[in-house]
């Protein structure tokens, strides 16, 4: 794409979101679905194209981490320091909301999440609407299921139900932003993602809380139970469990895709109702590719899709969260050392 084209399309874009509509673009988590956050008609049609419950908040995109105190009314120095780390990243921030913030926006709450994207189409699009402006985003799919890491993705999902898809490529993250609340100056994740947990403890010189069970009763995207999730029934299972539940589907005759990781994993013969992929050995490439593996067999037909756990790792914590959610048969909870 020519720099002329680009600026065609960023300028076409903002116009439309200007005007009320709707447009996707991409992160280097995944692709969102924006609304120019001044405008509450466009806000609410998010929800309604989502499918979204109105009391599930959206994160607030924006440019210029200046304008970080126009957004927030109160922000602890240990945000200031996650902000001045990863910003532009995949790490979002929990504060309370400033009164340019609507509470449609939080869900009815008083905190929202704020994070500036690091793609530059994103960017180019925040700097063409203006200063001052912010697009509330959630992801470009339908509410719970698994995200759009493609345009092409979007465009399958949502078709006609959304005004332009702006196409900046693959999302070279896959998985979400974490996103971190605070108390105080103690910092909590409320939702592993792009940032690690051993990252985030490297710039504040101390502990942040992961809870094991998360009782906070601040709402983030991507928080519930059941979220993530293909259409085709997804099982997780731990490597040395997972061959004897191949052999119990392929005796019940159920066409069965094996997504695996280890060595171990990869005995499984297969067969005429059994299919074994191979996802990348390390987390950063595994994550990158799990949102389009899943929805590639999910296409597919098969009956089951089965995921082999991964590593109990903190490298990994985003990525078993995702599956533990995407899973209609979730195992015990990881315990990360």
């Amino acid at each position: 794409m020519t720099s002329e084209v680009f600026g065609r399309n960023i300028a076409a874009a903002a116009t439309r979101l200007r005007a009320g509509e709707i447009v996707a673009f991409p992160t280097e988590t995944v692709y969102g679905l924006g609304a120019d956050i001044s405008n509450l008609s466009a806000v609410r049609r998010i929800f309604e194209i989502k499918e979204r419950p109105l009391n599930h908040p959206l994160i607030v995109h924006f440019a210029d981490i200046a304008l970080l105190p126009y957004w927030s009314q109160e922000i602890p120095d240990a945000a200031w320091k996650l902000a001045e780390r990863f910003w532009p990243g995949p790490l979002t921030l929990i504060l309370p909301r400033s009164r340019h913030v609507p509470r449609d926006v939080t869900g009815g709450q008083d905190l929202v999440g704020l994070r500036i994207p690091d793609h530059p189409v994103a960017i180019a699009l925040l700097n063409e609407l203006g200063s001052k402006k912010a697009l509330a985003a959630p992801s470009a799919n339908r509410f719970g299921r698994v995200s759009p890491t493609t345009a092409a993705h979007v465009r399958e999902e949502l078709g006609g139900a959304i005004d332009m898809i702006l196409d900046g490529g693959p999302c070279k993250v896959g998985l979400e932003s974490t996103i971190v609340g605070f108390s105080g100056d103690t910092a909590t994740i409320l939702r592993p993602g792009g940032i690690s947990l051993v990252a985030l403890e490297e710039v504040l010189h101390g502990e942040v809380v992961f809870p094991r069970v998360n009782n906070s009763t601040v709402r983030v995207s991507g928080s519930l139970s059941s979220h993530y999730a293909p259409l085709t029934p997804l099982e997780m299972w731990k490597t040395e469990t997972l061959w004897r539940r191949v052999r119990e589907l392929e005796v019940e005759g159920l066409r069965t895709v094996v997504l695996g990781w280890s060595e171990m994993g990869a005995i499984i013969p297969e067969n005429n109702n059994t299919l074994y992929f191979s996802m990348p050995h390390e987390a950063t490439g595994y994550a990158r590719e799990l949102y389009a593996t899943l929805r590639r067999y999910d296409q597919e037909k098969f009956d089951r899709i089965l995921v082999e756990a991964p590593p109990d790792n903190p490298a990994w914590l985003a990525i078993a969260d995702r599956l533990q959610r995407a899973s209609c048969r979730p195992i015990d909870k990881f315990e990360f050392k």
